[in-house]
C-alpha cells in the first residue's frame, strides 16, 4: 500500500484502479442490459463523478446523452447538511429515462433533493449510479438501483474525489489514516 499526503492529511491506497475499473464496467454492463434500445440521458454530479462518468460512458454499449449538473453539501471533510444548488438542468428531461451519476453516497441528502428536485421535471424514469456508497452513514432512505462499491465510513480521496479540491486526479482510492 502507498501512502500519499494532501494539506495535513495522510491517505492510504484502499481501493487499487484496477478494482475500480472491473467495478465501473460490472456497472456498464447491467446498465447496458437494463437499457437496451433506449437513449437514457446521463447526469453526472460535477465536481467528484466526472472520472466515474467518463470511465463509465467509455464502457457503455448503448446510445446515450450526457449533461452536467452541480450540486454541493461538503466542507472539507464533512457534509453541511445543505444542499446548495449551483448548476441547473439545461436539457429537457421530460418522457426521458434518467440516470443521475454520483460519485459517493454517504448521508444520502444530496442525492434525495436531487431526486425531488429532477422528479418536477417529469422523466419516464428516474435512477442513480453511484461509484460508492458509504450503508452506514446513510441518514435518509434510498434506492440506489446501480453501486459499484459499498465502502466503511472513512473520508476518502481519488478518482474524482476530493480533499479540498486536492486529489482529484489520482487513479487509485485512499483512504485517510490517523496517526
Amino acid at each position: 500500500m502507498s501512502r500519499i499526503t494532501i494539506k495535513d492529511k495522510t491517505f492510504e491506497t484502499s481501493i487499487p484502479e484496477s478494482e475500480i475499473q472491473q467495478r465501473v464496467k460490472a456497472v456498464a454492463d447491467r446498465i447496458n442490459s437494463d437499457y437496451e434500445g433506449r437513449t437514457p440521458i446521463f447526469l453526472p454530479v460535477l465536481n467528484g463523478s466526472f472520472i466515474f462518468a467518463a470511465d463509465l460512458l467509455r464502457y457503455l454499449k448503448i446510445e446515450c446523452e450526457i449533461s452536467f449538473v452541480k450540486v454541493s453539501s461538503y466542507n472539507g471533510t464533512d457534509s453541511t447538511g445543505h444542499v446548495k444548488h449551483l448548476i441547473g438542468v439545461n436539457t429537457p428531461l421530460e418522457g426521458r429515462d434518467v440516470i443521475i451519476v454520483e460519485d459517493i453516497v454517504d448521508t444520502g441528502v444530496t442525492m434525495q433533493n436531487m431526486l425531488k428536485m429532477l422528479q418536477e421535471h417529469k422523466p419516464k424514469s428516474l435512477e442513480v449510479c453511484t461509484l460508492l456508497m458509504k450503508p452506514e452513514k446513510l441518514t435518509v432512505p434510498l434506492d440506489i438501483k446501480y453501486c459499484a462499491m459499498e465502502i466503511p465510513n472513512d473520508f476518502i480521496v481519488g478518482y474524482g474525489l476530493d480533499y479540498d479540491q486536492l486529489g482529484r486526479n489520482l487513479r487509485d482510492i485512499y483512504t485517510v489514516v490517523d496517526e
